[in-house]
C-alpha cells in the first residue's frame, strides 16, 4: 500500500515553465479541475491580466467562462476575489490555480475519475490524479489517500474505489485526454525565487500578513495538501419579511421578524474597476451592432466604465444612464434646490384619515387598527398620532399611518409610496441601484424559440463602489460582482418594447439594488431587484435562459409592479 508523500515531492519550480490547472470548490468543500481546454483559456487570460497587473496596465475584473466552453456560459470567474460567479443564481464557489512540473499526470493529460451515483464520471482534483499516477507508476496496486485527507483507497487491479468505515465501492476509471496548459512561472519586478499567483500576491504587494497554511497557497504548496475544511455559506432571507415593502427595524413592541444580521466575508474596500476593454473579441463572431444613441444616451451621471467592442472606429455605444439620487437637503439648500417633501406630507397626499378604525390587522406591525401603531416606539411625529389610521385613496387598503410613515422612511424617500397589500404605488417609484452604465447591442444570431428574428444584448457594468444615504450602510463600501452581466431579448416587436421599459427601469434605479444575496449570503453587495432577465442564450435549464414561451409577458408583468408601464413610455 503507498505511504504518504514524502518532503521531497513540494514542489519547487526552478523551471520557467510549469503546468496549469485551475479548480472550483463545491459546497462540500471538494475540488473540481476544469477541462484542459477551460483550463488553457483561464491561464491565458489570467497570464495576460497579471502581465497587465505588473506594469503594463489595470488587473481586469473576470473571465468568462462561457468562450472557452457555451455549456459555461452563466459562469464568469472574479479573479480580485478568486471565485466562480454564476450570473443567473449569484452562487458563488471559490477557485485556485495549482502548478505542476511538466512530467506530471496533468502535464500528460491524464485525469483519475470516479463514478457517482447518477451514473456520471467526476474528475478527482489534480493533485489527487497526480499521487494516484506516481504511485500506480511505483508498482503500487492499492493506493490509500489518507495522507491527502480523504478516508477512501484506491485499487489499479480491480479500478474500484473503497470507503474504509463502510466498505462501499464505486468505479474509477483511467482517462487521458489533452494535456493541461504550459505557462510561464511569471514574478513582478524585483521578485526573487518562486514566483506566487496567490491572491495576497495578486492584488497588492505580497509582503502583508497572510491567515492560512501556507504563504503561497497558489502556486509554491506542497504537492499534496491536507483539503479545507468544506466552505459553508450562511442561509441568510430577504430583507424583505412578512407584508413590509422595505427594510424593517426590530420592534420592541410588535409581533414582526426582527432584522437578520450578517457579516461581510470579503472584508475590506474592493479595488476600483480597471480600465480594460470589456472583452473585445468576446462577440466578434456574432456580428454586433450598437443601436443607435438615443436622446438619453450622454448625461453627467453615467458612470465612465469600459466600454463594450466597436464595430467602427468612430462608433458610440447606445448607453442609458442612471438616474441619481437628489442631493442631501444640506446639499440642495447650497446648490439653491427644492427639498425633497416631508415624510408626514407624502403620507397625507396619498391617504384619507379614518375617524373608526376597521376591525381588522394592520398587516405592516401585525397589531389591531383600533390599538397603538406597533411603530410608535421607534417613530417620532409630530403630525402623525401613535393610533391615527388611514386608507389609501387608490385600493383603500387601511393601515396606522405612523406604520406608513416608518415603511416610508425606511425607503429611499423618494416621494413615492407603495401599498404593502396589493402593491399600488403612488407617485414615481424610484430604486436604489448604485451608478453603473447600461449598454445595448443588436447582432444576428437567433434565440431558440424566436428563429424569425435577431437578439437583443443588454450589458450592465456596476463597479465596487461607497453606500449612499439610501443603502443599508451608508458610507460603507459594496461590492458588485460578475460584473458585466450580459442579458439577452429577441429583436422583435415585444422585445423591443421591453427594452425600452427595462431602459426606464434603469433610469429609475429599479434594476439592481444592494443588499444581501439570497445565494451566497454576502452582505453589501449589489443584487438583482425583483426585474427577472435571460443570461443564456441556447438552453433553459436553470430557468435562465431560451426558449421561454412566456418570458415578455412575464418581464413586463414584473415591470408594471415597479410602476414601470407602457404609460412611461408615452410620457419620455
Amino acid at each position: 500500500m503507498a505511504m504518504a508523500p514524502s518532503p521531497s515531492l513540494a514542489q519547487v519550480y526552478t523551471s520557467p515553465v510549469a503546468v496549469a490547472v485551475w479548480e472550483w470548490q463545491d459546497a462540500l468543500g471538494i475540488w473540481h479541475p476544469y477541462s484542459a481546454t477551460v483550463c488553457s483559456y483561464i491561464e491565458q487570460q489570467f497570464v495576460q491580466q497579471k502581465g497587465q497587473r505588473f506594469g503594463f496596465g489595470s488587473l481586469a475584473h473576470s473571465i468568462p467562462l462561457g468562450q472557452a466552453d457555451p455549456s459555461l456560459a452563466p459562469y464568469i470567474i472574479d479573479l480580485p476575489s478568486w471565485t466562480q460567479f454564476r450570473q443567473d443564481t449569484g452562487t458563488m464557489r471559490a477557485v485556485r490555480r495549482h502548478l505542476f512540473p511538466q512530467h506530471s499526470a496533468p502535464g500528460r493529460g491524464i485525469i483519475w475519475e470516479w463514478l457517482s451515483d447518477d451514473g456520471t464520471w467526476t474528475a478527482y482534483e489534480a493533485s489527487i490524479c497526480d499521487y494516484l499516477e506516481q504511485q500506480v507508476a511505483r508498482g503500487n496496486q492499492l493506493v490509500d489517500l489518507a495522507p491527502l485527507g480523504y478516508n477512501y483507497t484506491v485499487n489499479y487491479a480491480t479500478q474500484t474505489q473503497t470507503n474504509k468505515t463502510s466498505s462501499f465501492c464505486r468505479s474509477v476509471r483511467r482517462q487521458t485526454g489533452p494535456p493541461y496548459p504550459v505557462t510561464t512561472v511569471i514574478a513582478p519586478p524585483g521578485h526573487t525565487g518562486v514566483a506566487c499567483s496567490c491572491h495576497q500576491c495578486l492584488s497588492g504587494s505580497g509582503t502583508g500578513p497572510v491567515s492560512g497554511r501556507y504563504r503561497h497557497s497558489m502556486t509554491n504548496l506542497p504537492a499534496y495538501p491536507v483539503p479545507q475544511h468544506p466552505h459553508r455559506t450562511a442561509v441568510v432571507y430577504g430583507a424583505h419579511q412578512a407584508f413590509a415593502p422595505y427594510n424593517k427595524p426590530s420592534l420592541s413592541g410588535a409581533r414582526s421578524a426582527p432584522r437578520l444580521n450578517t457579516t461581510n466575508p470579503w472584508g475590506g474596500a474592493p479595488p476600483t474597476l480597471g480600465s480594460q476593454p470589456l472583452y473585445r473579441s468576446s462577440f466578434s463572431h456574432l456580428g454586433l451592432q450598437y443601436l443607435p444613441p438615443g436622446p438619453s444616451t450622454s448625461s453627467a451621471a453615467s458612470a465612465s466604465l469600459p466600454s463594450g467592442p466597436s464595430s467602427s472606429p468612430g462608433s458610440i455605444p447606445a448607453t442609458v444612464p442612471v438616474q441619481m439620487p437628489k442631493p442631501s437637503r444640506v446639499q440642495q439648500a447650497l446648490a439653491g434646490g427644492s427639498p425633497k417633501p416631508e415624510p408626514e406630507q407624502v403620507i397625507k397626499n396619498y391617504t384619507e384619515e379614518l375617524k373608526t378604525p376597521p376591525d381588522e390587522d394592520c398587516i405592516i406591525c401585525m397589531e389591531k387598527l383600533s390599538m397603538v401603531s406597533g411603530y410608535s416606539d421607534v417613530t417620532d411625529s409630530k403630525a402623525i398620532g401613535p393610533t391615527a389610521v388611514g386608507r389609501l385613496t387608490k385600493c383603500s387598503h387601511a393601515f396606522h399611518l405612523l406604520c406608513l410613515l416608518a415603511m416610508y422612511c425606511n425607503g429611499n424617500k423618494d416621494g413615492s409610496l407603495q401599498c404593502p397589500s396589493c402593491k399600488t404605488i403612488y407617485g414615481e417609484k424610484t430604486g436604489t441601484q448604485p451608478q453603473g452604465k447600461m449598454e445595448v447591442m443588436r447582432f444576428q444570431m437567433s434565440l431558440p424559440g424566436h428563429e424569425d428574428c435577431g437578439t437583443i444584448l443588454i450589458i450592465y457594468n456596476i463597479p465596487h463602489g461607497i453606500q449612499g444615504p439610501e443603502h443599508p450602510n451608508p458610507g460603507k463600501p459594496f461590492t458588485a460582482r460578475g460584473f458585466p452581466r450580459q442579458c439577452y431579448l429577441p429583436d422583435n416587436a415585444q422585445g423591443r418594447k421591453v427594452l425600452e421599459l427595462l431602459k426606464v427601469a434603469w433610469k429609475r434605479r429599479l434594476i439592481f439594488t444592494v443588499g444581501t444575496s439570497s445565494t451566497t449570503g454576502e452582505t453589501d453587495t449589489v443584487v438583482w431587484n425583483e426585474i427577472h432577465h435571460k443570461t443564456e442564450m441556447d438552453r433553459n435549464v436553470t430557468g435562465h435562459g431560451y426558449p421561454d414561451p412566456n418570458y415578455l409577458h412575464n418581464v413586463l408583468a414584473e415591470l408594471a409592479a415597479q410602476g414601470v408601464t407602457e404609460d412611461c413610455l408615452e410620457q419620455q
